[in-house]
């Protein structure tokens, strides 16, 4: 039992840090995308230097994606063997084709993107762009698919001891996949909004890089206005097919112990899996089994329905679904003054929302952690669901492996991520001076070698 612990523990920290940099580069690629469209549309050369700021960012975090995230499949073969030799044809499939279509894509662009800006026709360089951009969007068709298939498998049939596709069609548009990859989409254009937002305010308070910041903050605070809405509607679709798919992972999000219609949602209390019930309980009548059912008396489906051992950690479940509905509550929040000091033309000028901008930078992410905790942990104890337990999954490895491994795992990823958010912040803080200087001895250079350049008569 330890060692499955701290194989759960070890493979939740990695896929959690590795989680932070595509949720960023998910949503920088459309907006440097984006950003290139309109310059080769305008002629107007801030935005080529929009392009090439944000375009440096975009390089460091796709680096760190890529490390943290080759562990990835190295730890399932070895903490997870008994799980990937039954379950292998299928998820291992979906893997290589988010390697064949997605990571070589990215790979294969990322180099043109990141220094042909001198060296190739703009036409090209955007096409560069936009593969990149459709890259990290089917990586993430693709992951999304494989762990949606975990939450709720279809398509498949048990021939001697392996899981088999008898529809790859079913298998990869299962029953939750669509709206849980729109809600993954939607949550790295929200994160990404802010952390431009949030950079931008800063260089605005300090009045710095005006022409630059001034257009992205519109921008960014304009997009969050959009999709922060956007993200409660399909959320709304995700519940609705969790309740559907996953009742006792709803009952843990909500905290329901007795199959009941006209549930409570509960604001606040603390669950209690030793006694089955909660405590200090802060409560709105009905409304869980409306947002759950669409319906005042709607059913939900209670914990004490099934055996104790197949239910998930609820106290986990509960508090992580409130992290990011809490979360998203406040970021729409700041959309809507956004929108308010937009349309007072006080945008830029507001020094407290500025500030405030600033402050909700990793808030972002955070829900997006807390969203993957209330859909994996939920699932629990089942690693795919109702058919095998986390238990049958682990390796028959020893403890004291899995207690080294997870140990060097955490010093290197803390150094490494002390590294990124060094250079991250030294990039941030120089801004595009260094930029504006490169666009100027670029310019100098063409200028002196088209002065010399033989002319044709």
């Amino acid at each position: 039992m330890l060692t499955e612990l701290l194989s759960r523990i070890q493979f939740a920290f990695t896929i959690g840090f590795h989680i932070l940099f595509p949720t960023l580069n998910l949503g920088l690629a459309v907006f440097i995308c984006a950003m290139e469209a309109v310059w080769l549309k305008t002629q107007n050369p801030l935005f080529l230097r929009i392009c090439q700021f944000w375009t440096k960012i975009f390089a460091i975090t796709f680096g760190m994606g890529v490390v943290s995230g080759i562990v990835l499949a190295y730890e399932l073969g070895t903490n997870f063997g008994p799980f990937i030799s039954v379950f292998g044809p299928i998820l291992g499939a979906l893997f290589s084709y988010e390697t064949l279509t997605a990571f070589f894509l990215e790979a294969g662009f990322l180099g043109v993107m990141l220094f042909g800006w001198n060296k190739l026709p703009p036409k090209l360089h955007f096409f560069a762009t936009f593969m990149v951009a459709i890259g990290t969007t089917f990586s993430a068709f693709w992951i999304l698919s494989a762990n949606s298939w975990m939450q709720t498998p279809a398509g498949f049939v048990l021939e001697k001891g392996q899981y088999l596709a008898t529809s790859w069609y079913e298998v990869i548009f299962n029953p939750s996949f669509m709206p849980r990859l729109f809600h993954m989409l939607l949550a790295s254009y929200v994160t990404t909004s802010f952390v431009i937002a949030g950079i931008c305010a800063w260089y605005l308070l300090k009045k710095q890089h005006l022409d630059l910041a001034k257009p992205c903050f519109s921008i960014a605070t304009a997009v969050a206005l959009i999709v922060v809405p956007l993200q409660m509607y399909v959320g709304d679709s995700v519940g609705l097919e969790v309740q559907r798919n996953q009742p006792i992972k709803t009952a843990a999000m909500e905290g329901v112990w007795e199959t009941q219609r006209g549930a409570p949602l509960l604001l606040f209390a603390i669950p209690d899996q030793a006694t089955e019930q909660n405590y200090f309980k802060i409560e709105i009548p009905k409304l869980a089994s409306l947002l759950n059912t669409h319906s005042f008396d709607g059913e939900l489906i209670g914990l004490k329905s099934v055996p104790a051992y197949d239910r998930p950690p609820v106290i986990v479940v509960f508090f992580a679904f409130r992290i990011m509905v809490g979360i998203g509550l406040l970021l729409l929040l700041v959309a809507l003054i956004g929108g308010w000091l937009r349309w007072r033309k006080r945008l830029y000028e507001t020094s407290w929302f500025l500030r405030l901008c600033v402050a909700v930078i990793p808030l972002g992410f955070i829900a997006t952690v807390a969203g993957w905790f209330t859909a994996e942990v939920g699932r629990q104890p089942w690693v795919v669901y109702n058919i095998m337990r986390v238990s049958d999954a682990v390796s028959p490895i020893t403890t004291h492996e899995v207690a080294t491994s997870l140990t060097l795992f955490v010093i290197v990823y803390v150094t490494i991520f002390s590294f990124y958010l060094y250079y991250l912040l030294k990039l941030i803080r120089r801004g595009p001076q260094q930029l504006e200087q490169d666009a100027h001895e670029h310019h100098l250079f063409q200028y002196m070698t088209q002065e010399h350049k033989p002319h044709d008569h």
